[in-house]
């Protein structure tokens, strides 16, 4: 099934990170923080500007990005 957003919405997929520390110390999963790098699965054509001229996404399928703590 192909997934399209609608306007300037953006799919993203949380990317896992390493279960241990640069130490070598396991990390259980209760204490581990959400990941905060995602990949761009799907976006959408754009938000709707001025004079109604498609605005286009500054990101596309395939970028990392970095999602907002809060």
């Amino acid at each position: 099934m192909k997934f399209r957003p609608l306007h300037d919405r953006v799919l993203l997929e949380r990317l896992e990170e390493a279960g241990r520390t640069e130490g070598g110390v396991i990390i259980p999963d209760t204490a581990q923080e959400k990941p905060i790098a995602a990949r761009v699965v799907a976006v959408g054509p754009g938000a709707i500007g001025k004079g109604e001229k498609l605005l286009p996404m500054s990101v596309k399928i395939g970028d990392r990005v970095v999602l907002g703590k809060w």
